[in-house]
């Protein structure tokens, strides 16, 4: 059941990794809306389309902005580009400051994310992760705080991974750009306090976002004590609570909404 008692009214959200309406961007996206925030969306399609996601499609932003428009919720797309870009980060956060007025939350759900196993290592795989998912992030926390009205209460959220709990060797170069955006969170938490922003970091384990299926789907589920896996709306339930009120005195930390899920990778 969605937490619907959480109010967000007139709060600007800027929300990375949205562009598929299974993922956890979308739902973070109509649930952060239908709190009454005003927000604005970031998404690449094309790597969904590489990648091969399940629901991933052209345009997907623009799309999942439009659907969420005819609900009569305040969502806009922001111009799709590709994170590993230099200046691009940057520019992201500039548009949403623009077309929203100014920023008080920044959630950064976008990942690059590949199967790489030792002796498949090489330069770009490594860097493909490490710049999407922890440069781009470190480029927008700081475009984010020079843009920062200090007298409010901000917040922001970065997304890490199992990895600080078990082992992920199957995708060690994801691993490593994850265990870095909680040093990240850690980091800037105290740095950014006096400002007036909170960082918190979550980790939503294994999500339901249709990447899995079949006897994996199932074997997975058995590892949560409920017998089910993680949605999109659980990890949403959190994020919202770190965006409220309720979460005022909560920064620096790694929470993870995960269902107790035995991670083992």
């Amino acid at each position: 059941m969605n937490n619907s008692s959480i109010r967000l009214d007139g709060q600007k959200i800027l929300i990375t990794g949205v562009s598929r309406p299974l993922g956890i961007g979308a739902t973070l996206a109509k649930r952060f809306a239908e709190a009454g925030a005003i927000v604005a969306i970031h998404g690449f399609s094309d790597y969904d389309m590489i990648v091969g996601h399940k629901s991933a499609m052209p345009n997907g932003t623009e799309t999942l902005s439009k659907r969420f428009n005819d609900l009569g919720l305040k969502v806009t797309a922001l111009t799709s580009a590709d994170l590993e870009k230099p200046g691009i980060a940057e520019k992201v956060v500039e548009e949403a400051t623009e077309k929203l007025g100014g920023l008080d939350g920044l959630i950064l759900n976008h990942a690059y994310s590949t199967y790489g196993e030792i002796g498949q290592w090489t330069p770009e795989h490594i860097d493909h992760h490490l710049v999407v998912n922890v440069r781009a992030s470190m480029m927008m926390i700081q475009s984010f705080v020079n843009q920062v009205d200090t007298t409010k209460d901000n917040a922001i959220t970065l997304f890490t991974s199992g990895q600080y709990l078990s082992p992920m060797v199957n995708e060690i170069a994801y691993c490593v750009s994850k265990e870095a955006i909680i040093c990240l969170c850690r980091q800037t938490s105290y740095l950014l306090g006096d400002k007036n922003i909170r960082v918190n970091c979550i980790n939503p384990g294994p999500n339901d976002t249709g990447y899995c299926s079949g006897k994996e789907y199932e074997s997975v589920a058995k590892r949560f004590p409920s017998g089910r896996w993680g949605t999109p709306d659980d990890a949403a339930d959190l994020v919202l609570f770190l965006h409220s009120s309720y979460a005022k005195w909560i920064t620096g930390q790694v929470i993870a909404s995960d269902g107790g899920v035995k991670e083992s990778w």
